[in-house]
């Protein structure tokens, strides 16, 4: 087994070499974290503002459900999709156990809850008189909610960080529809994970590497831009 040492030392080599088996593992992994992140956002964010503005039966009740969805495991999404998709499952005739897809709507499953439940927080904090001024004022009413989102732009850009953070390091739904598939379904967790039970870590180090710097990278956006904002104001 490698000591530490010299498997941080082969991780920077394999990201700075650009090995090719590495680079299409990282690949694949925001391929399909990118496409589940931009299909769910939109519905999660006008579900989150229909939960703030308007008022009807259940709507605290599904507040908190969506709430309680945030601790849902991934190893539980993925174990739901593959009794769904697979050949004895209801949708088995889909046949989307083992590819992207399934990998896709796994992830759609576990930030939508994310993306609700943050931006439903985002648009409470919003006072209601911008919506009500912007459509005394003429506005229709996606304009007022473009209005709206402008105004709390940076709280939902930290819910997409926070949606986003989420499922491109889970590891549960991705390996269980998705199969770690070489080339096609392995992403940066599943890989990790792999690697690790083999006892090589060179490439679980490097594929490590990536998301930390992923993740500084995000955030270092997110305030440069809280920055900016607060210049202009």
């Amino acid at each position: 087994m490698e000591s530490l040492g010299e498997a941080g030392i082969q991780a920077l080599r394999l990201l700075l070499t650009g090995d090719p088996a590495l680079w299409t593992i990282i690949g694949i992994s925001f391929s399909v974290s990118l496409r589940a992140i931009l299909i769910a956002a939109p519905v999660a964010l006008l579900t989150a503002f229909a939960l703030a503005y308007a008022r009807f039966p259940g709507r605290r009740l599904l507040v908190a459900l969506f709430n309680t969805a945030l601790s849902i495991p991934a190893v539980v999404v993925g174990l739901t999709l593959y009794m769904l998709l697979s050949r004895a499952g209801p949708l088995g005739d889909w046949r989307l156990l083992f590819t992207q897809d399934a990998m896709i709507i796994g992830q759609i499953l576990l930030s939508f809850p994310i993306l609700v439940a943050m931006g439903h927080a985002a648009f409470q904090a919003t006072d209601r008189r911008a919506w009500e001024t912007a459509l005394t004022l003429g506005a229709s009413p996606w304009q007022a909610l473009l209005t709206l989102i402008h105004e709390i732009r940076f709280g939902l850009m930290a819910a997409l960080l926070a949606g986003f953070g989420r499922i491109i390091a889970e590891v549960g739904s991705s390996m269980m529809v998705g199969g770690n598939i070489l080339n096609h379904t392995r992403n940066i967790p599943t890989a990790i994970a792999l690697e690790t039970s083999k006892g090589s870590f060179a490439q679980g180090i490097a594929l490590g590497l990536v998301l930390l710097l992923l993740a500084l990278i995000l955030n270092l956006a997110l305030l440069t831009l809280q920055g900016r904002g607060e210049v202009t104001a």
